[in-house]
């Protein structure tokens, strides 16, 4: 079965007479860990950082990633406006730069030591493990968040995946991945 596709202009064609609850769909998704990432822009108010597990791969040619944005995240105002971003993929090293985006009321630029701007105007944290500054191609409301589609433009990669551990989301909590954890 496919779903009705939405916009963010139009509603979806069909509704669903029965749904999981929110806490019961957030139950389920909490056994599902989520590679960490940050993400920031700046549309020309200031820098703007969030904490997202939703980045995801989608194209290898061209270059494409989306990710997604809850309407309540106080960054959501600027990615809906923003023409670039910042998508910053986190190992277990860069932990703290993880919570600095997932703090809610705090000023995520005041240590002005731990981040710069791109030449191209875009903020960008240093020593994370990976950056990729990339155009915004696309945007889809999907319930209460936005989906976005970015297409990679330029990139840094500080550690390899193999030198560090990765760094997971899951059940509420923060994960490290290594060589301990492999199942295989």
């Amino acid at each position: 079965m496919s779903l009705p596709a939405t916009t963010s202009h139009n509603e979806p064609e069909h509704r669903f007479t029965s749904s999981l609850s929110p806490d019961d769909f957030k139950a389920l998704f909490r056994g599902h860990p989520g590679g960490v990432a940050v993400i920031t822009a700046d549309a020309g108010d200031g820098p703007v950082a969030l904490t997202a597990t939703s980045v995801s791969s989608v194209s290898a040619e061209p270059p494409l990633l989306i990710f997604s944005v809850s309407a309540l995240s106080s960054a959501s105002a600027v990615l809906a406006r923003a023409e670039t971003v910042v998508v910053h993929l986190l190992d277990a090293h860069d932990l703290e730069v993880a919570k600095l985006g997932s703090t809610s009321g705090i000023d995520r630029f005041a240590q002005t030591h731990r981040w710069s701007r791109l030449v191209t105007g875009e903020p960008v944290y240093h020593d994370v493990r990976a950056w990729v500054r990339c155009a915004v191609i696309g945007r889809m409301d999907a319930g209460g968040s936005t989906v976005i589609a970015a297409h990679a433009l330029q990139a840094q990669l500080e550690r390899d995946a193999s030198e560090g551990a990765a760094l997971v989301y899951h059940n509420r909590s923060w994960h490290r991945l290594g060589d301990h954890s492999r199942i295989d």
